[in-house]
């Protein structure tokens, strides 16, 4: 029944990375490519310690995407009204 979550989680995980790689500065299919490459290098793995410190990084990794992006229009907020200081 773990196994089932854990794949849940990271099909989950996959989901929203690939949807915040939409967004990315070099571009979708870069973003895909290497996204997709690193979830296949551990697609082998059983150990449900090893899978949980990957989840948990995974998200760490969606949550440093987030701020990014917000930054980035914090940012374009900020110069358009205020212009470049």
């Amino acid at each position: 029944m773990a196994e089932l979550l854990q794949r849940s989680r990271v099909i989950n995980l996959y989901k929203t990375l690939i949807h915040l790689g939409k967004d990315w500065p070099k571009g979708y299919e870069f973003f895909r490519k290497r996204l997709h490459a690193a979830f296949m290098k551990n697609r082998e793995e059983r150990d449900p310690e090893k899978i949980e410190k990957m989840i948990a990084h995974g998200e760490f990794v969606a949550k440093e995407i987030e701020a990014l992006y917000m930054l980035k229009k914090y940012r374009t907020l900020k110069r358009r009204y205020y212009g470049d200081k």
